[in-house]
């Protein structure tokens, strides 16, 4: 009966969802509202874009052209990296977290 027990366990903690931690590196940061629009080059999105659009959140560009976006602690975080910044264009950050679906629960970000 005991080991009954601990096969359930064991079966129970393999079906929670697990959530990795990921790190990118020198990927394209942009805005949410944005983000559809300039998928194509998102290098060329402004930072002055960026934050007037901040509002709708901020999220990454991966290598795959997916969009991630940040969960509300990164979007604080890189607002004020931008804000910050007295960089143009070319807006691209070092960032890791969990990937939580379609967010990353950020735990570091780094402006480039």
């Amino acid at each position: 009966m005991r080991q009954l027990a601990v096969l359930f366990l064991l079966l129970g903690l393999c079906a929670l969802p697990s959530f990795a931690a990921e790190s990118y590196k020198n990927v394209a940061v942009v805005d949410v509202n944005c983000s559809k629009k300039v998928a194509a080059d998102p290098d060329s999105h402004t930072r002055a874009c960026a934050l007037k659009c901040a509002a709708s959140g901020f999220g990454i560009v991966t290598q795959d052209k997916q969009f991630l976006k940040f969960d509300a602690e990164g979007n604080t975080k890189i607002t004020e990296a931008l804000k910050a910044s007295d960089k143009k264009d070319h807006l691209r950050v070092d960032v890791s977290g969990d990937v939580q679906g379609d967010t990353l629960k950020v735990t570091s970000i780094k402006l480039l």
